[in-house]
């Protein structure tokens, strides 16, 4: 049977994903609030690439208040991670009318795509839903204006890996997914098991904090390795398995390269700096640099590091900080180095 996909939370993945798949006649409902859901009901999604420009009517709604759900609906969260667990108990009990005439609940009976950054929003939607897919993102793209979204790569528009939490279940949805997914313009590996795909990327978003406070150029590369550094050594010795850089590199290169969008700057930069441009308030560093910290702690050691850097970036996003108001030198002395050339 045709899915319909639930985008809940339509910023710069869900509404990426969101429209390429209704691009590519997918039925496709956006899930979002705000300014930004009244231009997607009024004016409909602006999906601009490196190759368009174009205006797509795709259904927008509040909430699972709006909609009449089925069992061919797979709901996709692409909210921030720190968002997730407000949506999750939001749409676990929506009712749920199967074709056969029986009635449950999304909790229990539809797929849930946690297709979010970081590694803790599986477990947390184990709590509500007893079907969880991984989604391992690799998708550059923008949200900042709202009804628009950009996607900066090319030829394929992103990666996605996805892969059932536990692993080796949902065979028959992750292959009817991930076909819909590949005719949206996307490669979709499916992995005997997605999790350390997810780990090695919540490697690469370590940054995100640093960007978010020196700017895009701000010359962050010393500090991440830094960063990256003290995470690999936490990951190894709680035993936790990471895809390898060759892997992942490999992989990546495959499926895209970052590409001018006409009439964007190229040094917009990643998700944590979008929420500060924003000034949205909230962060996902938490569950980035956070997650370090917490897996450290759980194993009694300690990541000073990445406990910093989360808490810098939570109290800018508090006070409305914009990206760049820091120097890495001076960022570099809050984290506990001498100088932005420590690593």
């Amino acid at each position: 049977m045709p899915k319909r996909y639930v985008i809940i939370g339509a910023g710069a993945i869900g509404g990426s994903v969101g429209g390429r798949l209704h691009q590519a006649g997918r039925d496709v409902v956006l899930v979002a609030r705000g300014q930004h859901l009244d231009v997607l009901r009024n004016e409909g999604l602006r999906l601009r690439t490196p190759d368009e420009d174009v205006t797509l009517r795709v259904p927008a709604v509040a909430g699972p208040d709006e909609l009449v759900l089925s069992d061919d609906d797979v709901l996709v969260f692409a909210t921030k991670t720190q968002q997730v667990e407000a949506a999750l108990v939001a749409w676990a009990d929506a009712p749920v009318r199967g074709g056969d005439g029986s009635e449950g609940t999304a909790g229990s009976r539809l797929p849930a795509l946690m297709a979010l950054n970081g590694v803790a929003s599986e477990a947390m939607a184990l709590r509500w839903f007893a079907r969880v897919v991984g989604v391992c993102l690799w998708l550059p793209s923008v949200h900042l204006t709202p009804g628009e979204v950009i996607i900066r790569g090319g030829p394929r528009s992103g990666m996605l890996h996805l892969g059932s939490v536990p692993a080796a279940r949902e065979t028959t949805l992750l292959a009817e997914v991930a076909a819909d997914l590949e005719a949206a313009n996307f490669d979709v590996p499916l992995p005997a098991d997605v999790m350390p795909w997810k780990y090695r990327k919540l490697i690469s978003n370590l940054a995100n904090g640093l960007q978010a406070l020196l700017g895009a150029g701000g010359g962050s590369a010393p500090l991440a390795r830094a960063v990256d550094a003290e995470a690999r050594a936490v990951l190894d010795a709680a035993g936790i398995e990471v895809t390898t850089d060759a892997e992942e590199s490999a992989a990546r290169a495959a499926a895209f390269t970052m590409h001018h969008v006409p009439g964007v700057p190229d040094d917009v930069g990643g998700s944590t700096w979008q929420s500060l441009q924003r000034g949205t308030g909230n962060v996902e560093t938490d569950y980035l640099n956070g997650e370090i910290a917490r897996i450290a702690h759980a194993h009694g050691t300690e990541a000073p590091l990445n406990t910093r850097l989360a808490s810098l970036v939570r109290r800018a996003a508090a006070r409305g900080q914009q990206p760049g108001e820091i120097s890495a030198d001076e960022l570099a002395v809050a984290l506990g180095l001498e100088s932005a050339d420590a690593s």
